[in-house]
């Protein structure tokens, strides 16, 4: 997970953009929007998180940053 990327794809693209990309991995096509990643998993990674991100800055009126930090926060405590 790149925090850049995902910063990148929440400045450029809306939810929808953003969903379709998700549809067009999960289904092993590629994409209409350029994604940065090593491979198909991180690809999806980013987009997810980013989804996530614009979906919760919306939803509370917050920043970027502050969205990534509880985005992240989530990630740690399902890893955990």
């Amino acid at each position: 997970m790149q925090v850049p990327v995902i910063k990148k794809l929440v400045e450029i693209h809306s939810v929808e953009a953003l969903e379709e990309a998700e549809a067009a991995i999960l289904d092993e096509q590629a994409p209409t929007i350029e994604i940065e990643g090593e491979d198909d998993g991180e690809q999806l990674t980013h987009v997810m998180a980013a989804i996530w991100i614009i979906e919760k800055m919306e939803k509370d009126q917050i920043p970027f940053g502050k969205a990534m930090r509880e985005y992240t926060a989530k990630v740690r405590e399902s890893i955990n």
